[in-house]
């Protein structure tokens, strides 16, 4: 299994010395290595979160170090692909095997972590342990000596709280000293059985370790969140009041962007008079891109919302309660845990399957993680839902939309478990299930600086996003609509008003050669009620899902550029069977949500299922079964709905 590594700050032609993190999930060792190396590494109250080595630098006393983030382990014994990353970078004959180990060790949890600090210390590596959440021990009771514990363990132990930077700056100047690091005179017991109980229990005797009492507000807590029946509702109610805050706070920030948006467009058309021009800059970049750009307020507020469900520790108890809904699917906890990640975006979701023992487990959840909605279909739905459900509807004090947008994430929910059965059902019984650790944090209020970083990397992503993948595929797009170009005498021939703008710019898009690639393809989709303009946008939507908002933008930009979003609820069918009846009617954008709900329209997701599974075959299978299951879906809704609206 090969790793990924991140970004790594400096670098020289001689060679750095290697430290390693080495720790259990959730001790705070992505934690701690961002604040080493500035980086910036996902950190969650979750395991699964580092599925791979994350590289950074670290510059103290002259020196630049090497620091690797390995993934969160309880043993070196590996049994998913996560763990062989670990033992892979400590193995002996590796060319990456790191010069020295920190081995980050929860206090709250400490005689788990010394179970890895003993496999550790057999690697014959210097090794130094260090403390985190010493400040949460004393709070819930506990106590622990440093002094005594690295007494006991024959290796250097230093303390690091968050936010404490005299610690870490101590930490910093004892890595540059690693030839000074003791060590054990006699190591820990290599073997995983009474030795090594006794070893852990004489340790924590002689460092005076008073274990960390049941926290009674987690404990309180917990007996309401983990309840089976009233947890899950609590968390249904979560998700209904976010979905009705996306609609409420996000969509007044979204019109004055999208008035923005408009504006910036007609500024240009009017003071650029090279008409090709005006028009890629107008059309093709502005109304394109920035039609995607509109929907910034929604990306920031869900990442805000995952942000906050993490950092309290809350969606760590949802982990927990869907681990009973994944055994009835034949997935174990892990596998939502992927699922989980697949919320942001299907690619680390994928990666995250790297947890799973089972290879039939992981083949599972990465043939139907991509059917969580990620935030890619959020654009999407936001604009769909727009134009099917008014502002002003409301169930009694509930606005309707929030609730279809909530549908719509509890049908990516139904369908990912409802595959997940299939393919366990077509894999058959996996056999005897492998241990599952799911650490339950205390809960903790969340740090204001913390939600604005998890909103701030998300925002700029998702800018990112649109200046790359989207403003070139609109930027074809733009190519595709504007060519050929119609001549004044084609225009004369056809009757069309030249006088008139709207005509125009309508004529050119219908005779253009995205019209003639559409119609290629429409016949495929016509019975879902989608045209050639529906068509290339979910042709376009392969390369990223937001495409399709920026081709329905740029389309009804340039036939109606002085109000493109009246436009798009109005349009019609140009040519056809169908000339003159309005294109998106409920049933059509039904189906459109549907298909969008089911459709593996992801290229980035297709290549990282090859490179996870390493083969072709399951991208391709994943592409042609969520096709399949769209198009089907996706033509039932369509019906339905028809004969519920007449």
């Amino acid at each position: 299994m090969s790793c990924h590594e991140g970004p790594v700050a400096a670098t020289s032609t001689v060679h750095s010395r290697r430290i390693a993190l080495l720790g259990n999930p959730n001790a705070g060792k992505s934690t701690l290595f961002n604040a080493l190396s500035g980086l910036n590494v996902k950190v969650a109250n979750y395991p699964g979160v580092t599925v791979s080595k994350t590289v950074g630098s670290v510059k103290v006393m002259g020196q630049s170090l090497v620091v690797e983030d390995l993934p969160g382990c309880y043993s070196l014994e590996a049994i998913s692909p996560d763990e062989e990353v670990v033992t892979a970078s400590l193995d002996s004959t590796g060319p990456e095997r790191p010069d020295a180990l920190l081995v980050v060790m929860d206090a709250t949890s400490l005689e788990r972590s010394l179970g890895l600090l003993a496999q550790a210390e057999q690697l014959g590596l210097p090794v130094l342990a260090v403390l985190t959440f010493s400040d949460e021990l004393i709070r819930r009771q506990g106590s622990l000596d440093p002094v005594k514990l690295s007494a006991a363990i024959g290796v250097p132990v230093m303390v690091v709280t968050g936010g404490n930077r005299v610690q870490l700056n101590d930490l910093k100047h004892a890595l540059a000293d690693v030839a000074h690091w003791t060590r054990p005179v006699i190591p820990a017991p290599a073997d995983d059985g009474p030795q090594l109980r006794a070893w852990i229990v004489s340790v924590l005797q002689a460092a005076d370790y008073r274990s960390a009492a049941v926290d009674d507000r987690t404990r309180r807590l917990d007996a309401v969140l983990l309840h089976p029946v009233l947890g899950t509702a609590i968390f249904v109610a979560t998700m209904i009041v976010f979905f009705q805050v996306i609609f409420v706070v996000a969509a007044p920030i979204q019109d004055i962007i999208g008035s923005g948006v408009a504006w910036l467009a007609a500024v240009v058309k009017s003071h650029i008079s090279v008409g090709w021009l005006a028009s890629m800059l107008a059309d093709g970049v502005i109304s394109g891109a920035g039609s995607v750009l509109v929907f910034l307020p929604q990306i920031g507020l869900l990442f805000a919302m995952i942000a906050l469900l993490e950092s309290s520790g809350y969606l760590a108890r949802v982990a927990f309660l869907m681990d009973r809904v994944m055994g009835y699917v034949g997935l174990e906890g892990r596998a939502f845990v992927a699922m989980l990640s697949a919320l942001a975006c299907a690619v680390p979701g994928i990666m995250s399957t790297r947890t799973l023992p089972s290879s039939r487990d992981r083949i599972a959840t990465m043939m139907t993680a991509p059917l969580m909605t990620c935030s890619a279909r959020l654009p999407v739905y936001t604009l769909l839902i727009a134009m099917l459900v008014p502002a002003e509807a409301h169930i009694g004090f509930l606005r309707l939309q929030g609730l279809v947008m909530f549908a719509m994430y509890l049908l990516g929910v139904a369908a990912t478990m409802g595959a997940a059965w299939v393919f366990k059902r077509i894999f058959g019984a996996k056999g005897a299930a492998l241990p599952f650790y799911m650490e339950m944090p205390s809960y903790r209020v969340p740090h204001i600086s913390e939600i604005l970083r998890a909103i701030w990397d998300a925002c700029l992503g998702f800018v990112r996003r649109v200046g790359g993948i989207i403003l070139i595929l609109s930027l074809a797009l733009w190519a595709l609509l504007s060519l050929p170009v119609i001549s004044a005498e084609q225009l004369n021939a056809a009757g069309v008003d030249t006088s008139d703008q709207v005509a125009v710019a309508t004529y050119q898009i219908d005779h253009s050669a995205a019209a003639t690639l559409g119609r290629a393809v429409q016949p495929v989709v016509e019975p879902l009620g989608f045209d050639w303009r529906i068509t290339v946008g979910l042709l376009g939507a392969m390369g990223a899902r937001e495409v399709f908002v920026a081709t329905l933008g740029q389309i009804s930009s340039a036939e109606d550029p002085e109000n493109p979003q009246a436009n798009l609820a109005e349009m019609t069918w140009l040519s056809g069977p169908h000339e003159g009846q309005k294109l998106f009617t409920p049933p059509v954008i039904a189906a459109l949500l549907v298909y969008f709900a089911f459709a593996l329209q992801c290229t980035s997701t297709i290549a990282v299922l090859r490179k996870e599974s390493g083969s072709w075959k399951w991208p391709a299978l994943a592409f042609g079964y969520m096709t399949a299951l769209a198009w089907i879906a996706a033509f039932v809704t369509k019906t339905l709905v028809g004969l519920l609206t007449g």
